[in-house]
């Protein structure tokens, strides 16, 4: 009787769809959607594992609010929730597509496919609320960015030299509200691609859901779908290939195991930085300590032997 696959949520880093200096357009994500399927097709057709794929929508997301900015004297501008769910349909699109040829031309174009635009729930009373800090869309000068402070009540910052731009809160994840769904679908042998950009933030409210102006850290949310869909492992992929203790100082360490307890040593001795391996790290804490086997954390192109245990950054309880 072969052995029972694992159901493993996978989390693409930015450079899966966009590499830093490309300018955004349908062919350049394409081909890079293509070699990140390729990775994914890998883990299929082994047989070992049932996937889920999350991803960031950075970019993305970014460029439907250049658009909304340069076009909002003829069409009628849409809020960060719309513009996330606007970012999740156009990447999932293209992971579905790409990831179906390239099974067809595997012989496994039965694999059904799908792209869920995914809520997920975050609490109105969250801390973040009170101080938003998460970067969104276009660059102002000053006094561009006071009158929209003015005029639509934005929170703005100056970000590092370059200069004003909207900030908006990063709360935390708490429910995915699609997990009933996705892991129907899970069941039911699809490949499923989900909570993109960290999910659409919605709160409860009036016994239904609202859209609020956030960004969800697309880790912790990732975090949050492998849990709420019964994931044995979280596999997030990055542009390096190991957690290092020391970065970029002649001390460096690559690490290839770490417990929970370890990592959250190494992250109180501020090991990791804040904008980007801190919450992988953080994130893959909080999945095995949900009960997950294991958390990895590697480059694209070692993934497979990262889930074989020859490459990446595993985390476990002991």
């Amino acid at each position: 009787m072969p052995a029972e696959k694992k159901v493993t949520v996978i989390a693409l880093g930015g450079n899966a769809i966009l590499q830093p200096g490309q300018k955004g357009t349908l062919e350049e994500q394409m081909r890079n959607v293509a070699v990140t399927c390729r990775q994914l097709v890998e883990m299929v057709t082994s047989g070992k594992y049932k996937i889920v794929v999350t991803h960031g929508n950075g970019p993305q997301v970014g460029n439907i609010l250049l658009q909304n900015e340069a076009g909002k004297a003829v069409a009628a501008p849409m809020p960060l929730d719309v513009c996330g769910a606007e970012s999740q349909g156009l990447i999932g699109y293209m992971i579905q597509q790409t990831l179906h040829n390239l099974l067809a031309a595997a012989g496994r174009g039965d694999i059904p496919i799908a792209t869920v635009v995914t809520q997920v729930v975050v609490d109105k009373k969250d801390p973040a609320f009170q101080n938003p800090s998460k970067p969104v869309g276009p660059f102002y000068k000053e006094d561009e960015a006071k009158k929209l402070e003015k005029e639509k009540g934005y929170a703005v910052r100056e970000d590092a030299g370059r200069g004003w731009r909207r900030v908006v809160p990063s709360p935390d994840p708490i429910e995915i509200f699609e997990k009933e769904a996705i892991r129907q679908l899970v069941d039911a042998r699809s490949i499923v691609i989900a909570s993109g950009g960290g999910g659409i933030p919605v709160v409860r409210e009036n016994g239904g859901l609202a859209g609020v102006e956030a960004v969800i850290d697309k880790d912790l949310a990732g975090e949050r779908l492998a849990v709420d869909v019964g994931a044995r492992i979280f596999l997030i992929l990055t542009d390096v290939e190991q957690v290092k203790l020391h970065y970029r100082t002649p001390e460096e360490k690559a690490l290839a195991r770490m417990t929970t307890a370890e990592a959250k040593r190494y992250t109180a001795e501020g090991h990791f930085a804040k904008g980007s391996m801190e919450p992988k790290v953080r994130a893959a804490i909080r999945f095995v300590e949900a009960g997950g086997e294991k958390a990895i954390i590697t480059s694209l192109h070692r993934a497979m032997d990262a889930l074989e245990g020859k490459a990446g950054t595993t985390i476990t309880k002991e």
